[in-house]
């Protein structure tokens, strides 16, 4: 027989992996970030094929993390994936044709007798940019302010609007998110370039980007924390599992959890430390592991006073009690306790993203690596 407390558990450390694969999903978006510099930062081929190349030897995490990020929800939470992921399909594809392109055009960007042309591929990588972040940061602020679903008494999902997902992006909160997602995205990546290329003139540029990428991230971010602190949330009674609207949610999960308060708390100074170190102190080596460590805890706070503390993680805004929780849209209690196994290669699987990160980033990159034989160039 099932133990009841042992299931909850179970469906509260899944969404904690699960956020925890999310806030490793938006720092490792600083490759879409500096895909979206490819034309603005650069002067010639040679500096555009060296950005190109540096973000080359990370694009695969990022890709990869995805892929596991969506797994993740599929197998924990499944009902949540088929209504968003099934329900909302417009701005899931939109998502994974930006990444697909972007695999291609790593792919082919310099192959030889390349009939779309190089600039055609450096295209898609800018578009990969600014629609992978701006898509995903809108998609994530759903979790806050809901979408247009019904879920009938058999667990089918209706979705009421024909736009299946795109009206999303026409909420301002919503939209706000995408931003804050798309302007981070440029500043770690900014503070990636600083940490990993060895070219003066690039290295200018890039922390002179430093100042208007970070003013346009500090509006959009604070414009939607501000605002996902004052509005209604979407809470949920612990008795009867009915959904209702609670002034103030949000502020008060982070108060009434003070654990994950302190943590968001602690990662947004850790991400102002390091644009702080790099802006005004002139000290940008190693400013973006500061932020990308402040972006990791920061999303997942914002992820779990999004489900954890009796609250709807994906509410309905056609019927509130449709609204989806950990409690009723997680994988039965076997799923998750065999899953819960396997999550303990997690950790090895970190190690190993860092080991070769380490690996290659050893050295910053250069114009001459690129003109060496022994290195495959993007």
């Amino acid at each position: 027989m099932n133990n009841p407390e042992n299931y909850i558990i179970l469906q509260h450390y899944w969404f904690f992996i699960d956020a925890l694969l999310g806030g490793l999903l938006v720092f490792l978006l600083f490759v879409q970030g500096g895909q979206t510099f490819i034309f603005s930062l650069t002067k010639d081929e040679k500096e555009k094929t060296l950005i190109v190349n540096t973000l080359g030897r990370k694009w695969e995490f990022t890709f990869t993390t995805l892929v596991t990020f969506g797994g993740a929800f599929f197998a924990s939470f499944p009902l949540f994936y088929s209504t968003s992921f099934g329900g909302a399909y417009w701005v899931w594809i939109l998502i994974l044709f930006a990444f697909v392109i972007q695999a291609v055009s790593y792919e082919f960007r310099t192959r030889p007798n390349n009939f779309l042309g190089q600039k055609t591929f450096e295209v898609f990588l800018f578009l990969n940019g600014a629609l992978g972040t701006i898509l995903l940061g809108t998609a994530v602020a759903t979790l806050f302010t809901g979408a247009m679903f019904e879920i009938s008494p058999a667990r089918s999902v209706e979705w009421k609007t024909p736009y299946r997902g795109l009206e999303a992006a026409l909420n301002i909160h919503n939209l706000s998110l995408g931003l804050a997602v798309f302007f981070l995205a440029r500043v770690n990546a900014l503070l990636y370039f600083l940490n990993s290329i060895d070219d003066d003139n690039l290295i200018y540029r890039a922390k002179k980007a430093l100042w208007p990428n970070t003013i346009g991230f500090l509006i959009t971010f604070l414009t939607f924390v501000i605002w996902l602190m004052v509005r209604e949330g979407f809470a949920v009674n612990p008795d009867t599992r009915e959904v209702f609207m609670e002034p103030f949610k949000y502020l008060h999960n982070l108060i009434q959890m003070p654990l994950v308060g302190l943590s968001f708390l602690a990662g947004v100074v850790l991400v102002l430390f390091g644009l702080a170190k790099a802006l005004f102190l002139g000290k940008a080596n190693r400013a973006v592991f500061y932020t990308g460590f402040g972006t990791v805890i920061t999303v997942v706070a914002l992820f779990l006073i999004a489900g954890f503390n009796n609250t709807a993680f994906y509410p309905s805004q056609a019927d509130i009690n449709s609204s989806l929780t950990i409690i009723n849209a997680s994988s039965s209690h076997f799923t998750l306790k065999a899953m819960a196994i396997v999550s303990i290669m997690v950790p090895f699987v970190l190690g190993y993203i860092v080991y070769f990160w380490r690996a290659m980033n050893k050295k910053p990159m250069t114009k001459q690596e690129l003109d060496s034989h022994e290195n495959h160039v993007y």
